[in-house]
């Protein structure tokens, strides 16, 4: 589909129904006692309420018919059948087949299967102490060094199942090519007990190779002979030579597919930290429940299908509300990292300029997602949500279950949840302001200047996802959800989410940059380029 019949069949249309029809959400629940009924749905231990949502039935129903024109159905079932869908990388889009449940059916879930069993046995060595580093002692520290999709998945799900956490087996992370984020890292650790995991399909990504490298040196300083480096270094890569060159057995070298993009490998052997911290059981777990929902997507009516249904709410108010970013609030302090793992997902995915058959598009494509815990972001950016001037759609997170002893803090923690997003949906008028302050004492002048700034529009719009349990299915689940919900974003925009040319650009000058840090710098170059290289060179007198 080109960018012009997309505008035409669906932007246009919807954009026409919005102008005619501009509800105001207290009406909406004022005229329809059901609603909350009506506009919710559940599926794999999740529920969601997306009746704080501008639409109505005829509203849906549009959003449903343009689906239809598209084909969406259709676009779904090849995802699950492994369909070249990512078409300018020539390549299916597999992450699905990672979480299979029972036998395998076909060569990708054979080679999934086959990864699983070295896995599990790679965790039993390190777990039952019977893999010793270079002095024969054991495992006690795993260090994952990766970047993107090696990092923000198997850090995010970690910290969400501490509990399942075990008490003989520390992992950290490491990212970033600022030195001091391995050696901050370093810096308490023991050598002779520590793993890395060091997490690169091609082997070559800069961030990683770089802080492996660091790390390899730190081994050897540390008094690691070269030929014992590979008990303390695993790999996870398809670059095979590239990460024996580096001194990594090829026994300990983990599976990479290029059917498998970065910020969807959490469900292969870029999730060793997780069944490492918390027990290759407790991931098998946490697989199940993303193929609960896979099970769901693939099956349910486009009408109750739950990756669909939130998909197309971004998708009407990124095209017919003028909206740019979407805000997501987990009230769970242990998913703190979710909106860093969804930010890489749907950024990554949607943050496209040219349509599938390469022609420029004419209308929004991705937004900006932000976003971070809750009760904290009350006492933060709230402000803006509440009383700016921007609509920014609220995906609102709650887990009914407590994630500790502490039940009332968790009773008030839920309050909170469902008082923002009250409060976006009701706001406070004038009048109500007026009369909450003639209530309080106030006087008539007092009341007349300070009424305008304690009105709150209101009117804006949230969903509500209620998570049963923190727990590794129910966690699978969720994750798998917002994975879908992309890719049907991606189907709707008409664009491919599966590639990211775009973070291939700054790599690219990124290794001319560094070249001239240590020559010459090139004439060519714009002014502000080589004036920024002579003021981080210049020595100090």
């Amino acid at each position: 589909m080109t960018s012009e019949s997309l505008a035409v069949s669906a932007i246009a249309r919807l954009q026409a129904h919005q102008q005619q029809h501009k509800w105001s959400l207290r009406e909406l629940f004022a005229t329809q006692a059901d609603r909350a009924v009506q506009f919710s749905t559940a599926a794999a231990g999740l529920q969601l309420d997306y009746s704080k949502n501008h639409l109505r039935d005829d509203t849906l129903q549009l959003l449903l018919e343009y689906a239809a024109e598209i084909d969406l159905s259709q676009q779904i079932a090849d995802l699950f059948a492994g369909a070249n869908i990512n078409n300018t990388e020539h390549r299916p889009a597999l992450h699905t087949a990672l979480r299979f449940q029972g036998e395998p059916r076909n060569e990708h879930e054979q080679a999934v299967a086959a990864c699983r069993g070295q896995m599990r046995r790679f965790c039993e060595q390190i777990h039952s102490g019977s893999w010793h580093g270079f002095t024969g002692k054991p495992i006690h520290h795993i260090v994952n060094i990766g970047i993107g999709g090696s990092d923000l998945g198997p850090r995010m799900v970690v910290e969400a199942l501490r509990p399942w956490q075990r008490d003989d087996i520390r992992v950290h992370f490491v990212a970033n090519i600022d030195g001091a984020d391995l050696s901050d890292t370093l810096a308490a650790l023991p050598a002779e007990n520590t793993l890395f995991i060091v997490a690169s399909k091609s082997f070559s990504t800069l961030e990683t190779r770089q802080n492996a490298l660091s790390a390899r040196q730190w081994m050897l300083e540390a008094g690691c002979s070269d030929k014992d480096l590979a008990k303390h270094f695993v790999a996870v890569s398809s670059n095979i030579v590239a990460a024996q060159d580096f001194g990594i057995a090829a026994e300990n070298i983990f599976p990479m597919w290029d059917w498998v993009g970065g910020r969807y490998s959490l469900w292969s052997a870029i999730g060793l930290p997780i069944a490492l911290a918390c027990g290759y059981d407790t991931y098998a777990q946490l697989l199940a429940g993303a193929n609960d929902m896979d099970r769901h997507f693939a099956s349910a009516p486009l009408a109750d299908n739950m990756p669909v249904l939130m998909a197309l709410l971004h998708f009407w108010y990124r095209q017919c509300w003028g909206a740019s970013s979407q805000v997501v609030l987990p009230y769970a302090q242990r998913l703190a990292k979710f909106p860093a793992w969804l930010q890489q997902l749907d950024m990554e995915s949607l943050g496209k300029s040219a349509a599938r058959d390469g022609q420029p598009v004419d209308y929004p494509t991705g937004s900006v997602i932000w976003g971070t815990e809750g009760s904290n972001g009350q006492h933060s950016f709230h402000q803006l949500l509440h009383q700016g001037t921007d609509l920014i759609p609220a995906d609102f997170i709650a887990v009914k279950q407590p994630t500790s002893k502490l039940v009332e803090q968790h009773q008030w923690l839920l309050a909170c949840c469902i008082s923002q997003s009250q409060a976006l949906l009701r706001g406070k008028t004038l009048h109500e302001a007026r009369e909450e302050l003639e209530q309080q004492g106030h006087t008539h002048r007092e009341v007349h200047a300070l009424a305008p700034h304690k009105v709150v529009p209101g009117n804006r719009p949230s969903n509500t996802l209620i998570v049963e349990k923190l727990d590794p299915q129910h966690l699978g689940a969720l994750l798998a959800l917002y994975e879908h919900k992309v890719f049907v974003g991606g189907c709707l925009l008409g664009i491919n989410p599966f590639d990211q040319w775009g973070v291939e650009l700054g790599k690219l000058l990124g290794a001319g940059i560094h070249a001239a840090i240590g020559g010459e710098v090139p004439e060519d170059w714009d002014g502000s380029t080589r004036n920024l290289l002579q003021q981080l060179l210049a020595t100090n007198d």
